[in-house]
């Protein structure tokens, strides 16, 4: 998809280096352009979209099965072109016109003449070709492939628009947007194309001239679109930079919306003045313990639940899992913990070729029947969920009557699905909201203050340990921790709210794989936690792990430094939904 910059103004911003993009390392020895929008303005762009409402209707397949399944990869080309239909839609509607239909269409795929299609026509005519339009990691810049693509690409649109003496009041920048299965970034190519020497002989090789002597270039650095669920980050860096880009191309041709970036973002701080009216601070008298403790007047609570069957629920996916995966298996009595050394598909079902983490050199058969967040398996989902649980009793008789030869597989264990992520984060949670029911803050959460208890108990489960820095009294002050503590905690010495779930937030970043900075200084460590927020690079790496997580961490970024009391019951219903047991009947105690 391809546009042009809003005005001639936003050339002169083009040539700004961002902060951000300074310390980055560069992909493929790529060179080192500048961006071509500042975080500032990305920032201010999230603020004005608070309002738009973006949905995406088919979800991205994993890209592990997309280079074997056309089906697959037909799935991930009509997803893309979703994406971009709703972001068009959504911008459309909210800065445009709101009841008026969309004066164009979105085409994203092209065959090797460039020619655009529409998903299902391209589809139709086999025009599948691979997904590599941006063939890049998170933090890096496109390969010098794709950056020559989309160079080239650029050009053709100039010298379109040029020679078609199109009424566009800026013909000299045009926009790029590279987006595949998992990533997304844009590519902003400005320059007067009345300055390229022509040879038809030669056409490569003027064009590369031209870029070389009469072009300006920026490239923002490639960011995650999906999470590995399929899901659009709708609010994440990089869906930014790709709606940014989208919102530039409509103001182009359809010319200045009614409702301009600036009303809306200053609209921001009104808002969050609404909220702080909305929720006025109650008697702020010193209770018993010496606290403040906030209270709300007959304000409405910050996050409201909904009942689940006021809610239409949109079905799960089967569950993809990666090589290297890990999954943990809980029983009455046990966890085991099976990686995923290889992914096989039989025609109908896909299973997986496993081993044992405490013996990695034995390999198993891993059958999975359904996604582990959902509460009961989807639809489409029943014939495989129905042949795991068929295949697992079959094998459970088999056992139980002493069934045994070479020629018969044996059933080595099964159970439920759980990330230890989920139950930790249930578990923490649980004893920070009994605590804070009388008053009391932990104010000092890092993994060696959490420990797990396995041993005779049905269900492993983990306790919140290390209460010495707990706050008691307004003078009690919490430990500081360069990497666990919160953002307030470390600015005022002291706690607010929502401090205690910042911290755990952290510790679960740091438990699941997340990176561990190097910080040497107060001010080192909130500087990270600004761009990782803001960059919302722990809700990517939480959101891998369950939509639930992301969430979660969503709402606590949202309370960071605010007096808005925390609402734990909420969030424990909805963590205990992921981790409890079915019904099997009451127990019995065989002690007695």
């Amino acid at each position: 998809m391809e546009g042009t910059s809003p005005d001639r103004e936003s050339v002169g911003s083009g040539t700004k280096k961002s902060s951000v993009s300074s310390g980055e390392k560069s992909a493929h020895k790529t060179p080192n352009f500048d961006v071509p929008f500042e975080l500032i303005d990305l920032q201010k762009f999230d603020y004005a979209l608070e309002g738009v409402s973006f949905q995406q209707l088919i979800r991205m397949p994993s890209a592990v099965y997309a280079s074997t399944s056309g089906a697959v990869e037909a799935t991930a080309y009509l997803a893309i072109e979703d994406f971009l239909h709703a972001s068009v839609k959504g911008l459309w509607e909210e800065f445009w016109s709101h009841d008026g239909p969309m004066p164009f269409n979105v085409a994203c795929l092209y065959d090797a003449n460039l020619k655009f299609y529409q998903g299902e026509k391209a589809i139709a005519n086999g025009k599948l070709g691979g997904l590599c339009a941006t063939a890049g990691e998170s933090d890096q810049k496109p390969s010098l492939s794709i950056m020559g693509e989309a160079l080239f690409f650029a050009i053709r649109i100039l010298l379109s628009r040029n020679l078609s003496r199109s009424n566009i009041s800026s013909l000299n920048s045009v926009f790029v947007l590279l987006v595949d299965s998992q990533y997304g970034g844009v590519v902003k190519v400005e320059g007067d194309v009345n300055n390229m020497e022509f040879d038809v002989n030669n056409v490569y090789g003027c064009a590369a001239e031209w870029i070389k002597n009469y072009s300006r270039i920026a490239v923002s650095p490639v960011d995650r679109i999906w999470n590995k669920l399929g899901n659009a980050n709708w609010g994440d860096i990089g869906a930014l930079q790709v709606l940014f880009a989208t919102f530039h191309c409509i103001t182009q041709y359809a010319g200045m919306p009614k409702h301009s970036v600036e009303d809306l973002a200053a609209d921001h701080s009104s808002r969050l003045q609404t909220r702080r009216i909305e929720r006025q601070l109650g008697d702020t008298r010193v209770n018993g313990n010496g606290l403040f403790r906030f209270q709300q007047r007959s304000a409405s609570p910050e996050i409201v639940e909904v009942q689940e069957e006021s809610i239409k629920m949109e079905s799960e996916k089967s569950m993809k899992l990666e090589v290297g995966s890990v999954l943990w298996l809980e029983d009455s009595n046990w966890q085991k913990g099976f990686q995923i050394n290889e992914v096989l598909n039989d025609g109908e079902i896909p299973y997986y070729i496993a081993s044992s983490m405490e013996d990695l050199g034995r390999a198993l058969f891993l059958y999975v029947g359904s996604h582990p967040s959902q509460l009961e398996p989807a639809w489409e989902d029943m014939k495989l969920w129905y042949q795991v649980q068929r295949q697992t009793k079959i094998l459970t008789v088999m056992k139980q009557k002493g069934l045994s030869s070479k020629y018969l597989p044996h059933l080595s264990s099964s159970g439920r699905i759980i990330h230890p992520a989920i139950r930790c984060c249930h578990d923490c949670l649980s004893a920070l909201s009994t605590a804070a029911a009388a008053g009391i803050r932990h104010g000092d959460i890092r993994p060696e203050n959490v420990i797990c208890v396995k041993s005779g108990v049905r269900q492993p489960y983990f306790v919140l340990v290390g209460w010495g820095h707990a706050i008691l009294e307004e003078r009690d002050r919490p430990a500081m921790n360069l990497h666990f503590s919160s953002t307030y905690a470390l600015q005022e010495g002291k706690l607010c709210s929502a401090s205690d779930a910042e911290s755990l937030v952290y510790l679960l970043y740091f438990s699941s794989g997340g990176d561990l900075p190097d910080l040497d200084s107060v001010e080192g460590a909130l500087q990270w936690r600004e761009t990782s927020w803001s960059k919302r690079l722990i809700q990517q790496k939480l959101g891998d792990i369950s939509a639930v997580l992301k969430a979660f961490a969503d709402y606590v970024d949202s309370l960071c430094g605010t007096p808005y009391p925390m609402d734990y019951g909420i969030w424990l219903r909805r963590l205990r939904r992921h981790i409890q047991e079915e019904d099997h009947g009451k127990e019995v105690d065989s002690s007695s």
